[in-house]
């Protein structure tokens, strides 16, 4: 039986993550208005606190899955800012697609390296089988060509994880994975992006001309080329069906956020909010936060819900899915919603909850679209296939 009540541990634990996240609010609006500076991996405060991850150290069958504690974490650190971070773990998505996919070999060389993932390019976003980078073997060398964008942790990583196509008229199934290391000639990290959210994050637009990686950087090794099916690329898919969970609970950090700050706010001015009492009776504002409320709620629970099922050794495709199309949509209700109920100081830079407004909107972005999450979903509930929903 599911259940996500917190042991005195983890809730120790999540005070934490929460005391960390007030002081890194400190630090969010600087960055989110100087968005050509690098975030340090480290602020000074950090020595104040007993590291997050010793605590995970120890932990016995009574405390909460891991899977889950991670969610809890990460709503807890987007609650203080989407971006900033008293103390950043080390590694990239790219690091994920190699413990997914990679060889011992390829993990053995590169696990020590923090590596994006380069997949979206200016004319493919949530369609991979319409990636237009070229990889060419020539001898015992590949020779890669394209350029992508929007690529997480694209400037301060030190390598790269690209998806690229062997044969453009093979759609997905011509599409493998290729580890690159920063400095290799032909490989050129063209900009840092400039966004509407998430500004202060490290987001980088990359080239490859005529770039040459050893053959066994094709992440899986040689054998994945002579499979029927995409080989590395269906290895890779899978790492989001745990990252998907991520991204949507970092949107309900900043969501709660908006939601504590706009309680804050209207008791402030008068307006209590009451639970138990019939919708009727309450004033429209607190009828209102309450609707808000019971969204976020809703959608927590679907990420749990995935999670709970990644710990549990379980498939948990259709939940990942479900959990991120959800929260996308969630979130950016509440916010808007938060903005409405608090009217023109909402949207005042002299406060936060403008700023969680255009940062959570990357939730219904990252890994994968809503409206892409939710064919997926048809695909699970229903069994349709590709081409029925193309």
């Amino acid at each position: 039986m599911i259940d996500f009540t917190l042991t005195p541990k983890d809730q120790e634990l999540l005070d934490q993550v929460r005391a960390e996240a007030l002081i890194c609010r400190k630090y969010a609006r600087y960055y989110d208005e100087h968005e050509e500076e690098f975030i340090p991996d480290e602020f000074p405060e950090s020595a104040d606190f007993e590291s997050v991850y010793r605590h995970f150290a120890g932990r016995t069958d009574e405390d909460t899955a891991m899977p889950v504690i991670s969610m809890l974490l990460s709503s807890g650190q987007t609650w203080g800012d989407y971006s900033v971070r008293l103390k950043r773990a080390p590694g990239g998505l790219g690091n994920a697609a190699l413990r997914a996919s990679g060889t011992p070999e390829q993990n053995e060389k590169w696990k020590h390296l923090t590596l994006a993932m380069a997949i979206t390019e200016p004319g493919c976003g949530s369609d991979p089988s319409q990636v237009q980078t070229a990889a060419v073997l020539d001898g015992d060398e590949w020779v890669i060509n394209g350029e992508k964008i929007f690529v997480t942790t694209g400037c301060k990583a030190q390598g790269v994880v690209v998806w690229a196509t062997l044969d453009k008229s093979a759609g997905r199934a011509g599409i493998k994975s290729f580890l690159i290391e920063k400095d290799t000639p032909g490989f050129v990290v063209a900009h840092k992006e400039k966004k509407l959210g998430i500004r202060a994050d490290d987001t980088a637009a990359y080239v490859f001309k005529d770039c040459r990686i050893p053959r066994e950087n094709l992440l899986g090794g040689d054998e994945s080329i002579s499979k029927k099916t995409s080989g590395g690329f269906k290895g890779v898919l899978k790492t989001f069906n745990m990252t998907r969970p991520a991204v949507a609970a970092g949107g309900i950090g900043m969501a709660r956020a908006a939601l504590d700050f706009t309680r804050e706010e209207l008791e402030k001015a008068g307006v209590e909010i009451e639970y138990g009492g019939r919708a009727h009776s309450q004033s429209a504002a607190v009828a209102k936060f309450l609707e808000l409320e019971a969204l976020v709620e809703a959608a927590e629970l679907t990420i749990l819900r995935a999670a709970w099922l990644s710990g549990e050794g379980e498939p948990n495709n259709l939940e990942a899915s479900v959990c991120k199309a959800k929260t996308g949509t969630v979130v950016r209700q509440v916010t808007q919603g938060c903005i409405d109920l608090l009217g023109a100081m909402s949207v005042s830079r002299d406060h936060l909850l403008e700023k969680w407004f255009r940062d959570v909107r990357i939730t219904d972005i990252y890994e994968g679209t809503g409206e892409i999450q939710r064919m997926i979903t048809a695909r699970e509930l229903l069994g349709y296939t590709r081409a029925d929903l193309s």
